[in-house]
């Protein structure tokens, strides 16, 4: 086998693992969707969720610091960083994300979600000394008008549920954006596979907490159905996406990874359709094109390299 051959078997490979990956991720708000069919809260929910897959990412984690052992020890303020950056990204921007499927569809909740990366590039250049595009700017607005035109329409229908939906799942976005700028310096230190892990172990300790200050012991329900949904939920959309994403990044960049992601609100739209029985409107089409489109946008202006400056002859 030549390696051109070689290399190509790679490529692809990394193509299929991250459409898997982007596949799975989508499943979450069906997931989600289908479980409060049970009477079950967002705290609930999220709790059972971390109960199920948190001990996989300990293990790997705890792999991780077994083959790491022969390193320099990491401070004990790195690990509390990560604890708290995990709460942040994994126990709040997820609780606020579940409380607002409460009122959304999944796929206006995954178009919401999607312009997390317009926040972390406000957010990047107002607090973390990041440069801003100014030609990026176009793309905020075409993204945005995409989600006014899918929230105008939806509230026509719907009215104040969708608002105190939209606002949920805003916060998360948010949460999430500052979630990957202050986990970034971290990962750096710590590397993402046991970084994730201590994130995960600072997210269940928020989450059971939360729950057990908020929920009695007999509030959790042991429905067959609700708990293959927990299941699906915890290891279908949350673990092994995570790590066919991290498979896919060995082998393809993480702009042909990032890009292959836009059919997340895709997958998504479709699921809905087909699974719940959603009605998709042409303003949900129209809307998904425009976010699509405004974040697609972005990440090609931000990968074209900058035109050097030009010195005057003297």
């Amino acid at each position: 086998m030549t390696r051109t051959l070689q290399t190509a078997i790679l490529k692809w490979g990394g193509y299929a693992l991250a459409f898997a990956g982007s596949f799975l991720f989508a499943t979450k708000g069906i997931f989600i969707k289908l479980a409060y069919e049970y009477h079950v809260d967002a705290t609930t929910l999220l709790m059972l969720r971390l109960l199920i897959a948190t001990p996989f990412f300990v293990v790997i984690g705890l792999i991780t610091h077994y083959r790491q052992r022969g390193r320099e020890p990491l401070p004990l303020m790195i690990y509390m960083k990560a604890l708290g950056v995990g709460v942040l990204g994994y126990w709040f921007a997820s609780y606020t994300d579940f409380e607002g499927l409460v009122h959304l569809t999944p796929q206006f909740e995954r178009l919401i979600l999607f312009t997390y990366p317009l926040f972390v590039i406000l957010f990047g250049a107002a607090f973390f000394g990041q440069k801003l595009k100014p030609l990026a700017l176009p793309a905020f607005g075409i993204a945005y008008a995409g989600l006014a035109f899918v929230f105008v329409s939806d509230m026509g229908e719907h009215g104040h549920d969708i608002a105190i939906g939209t606002a949920w799942v805003m916060t998360s976005s948010v949460a999430f954006a500052l979630y990957l700028l202050l986990a970034k310096p971290v990962i750096a230190r710590m590397g993402p596979s046991l970084f994730t892990s201590v994130a995960m172990v600072g997210a269940a300790l928020a989450t059971f907490v939360h729950f057990g200050t908020t929920h009695p012991l007999s509030a959790v329900p042991l429905s067959p159905g609700l708990l293959w949904l927990c299941l699906g939920l915890a290891i279908g959309a949350t673990v092994l996406p995570g790590y066919l994403i991290n498979f896919a990044l060995a082998r393809i960049s993480s702009q042909a990874n990032a890009v292959i992601g836009f059919v997340n609100p895709v997958f998504t739209l479709m699921m809905s359709a087909f699974i719940l029985h959603e009605t998709i409107s042409a303003s949900d089409v129209i809307g998904t094109a425009l976010v699509l489109g405004g974040v697609g946008l972005y990440m090609w202006l931000d990968q074209r390299p900058s035109k050097p400056a030009v010195s005057s002859a003297g």
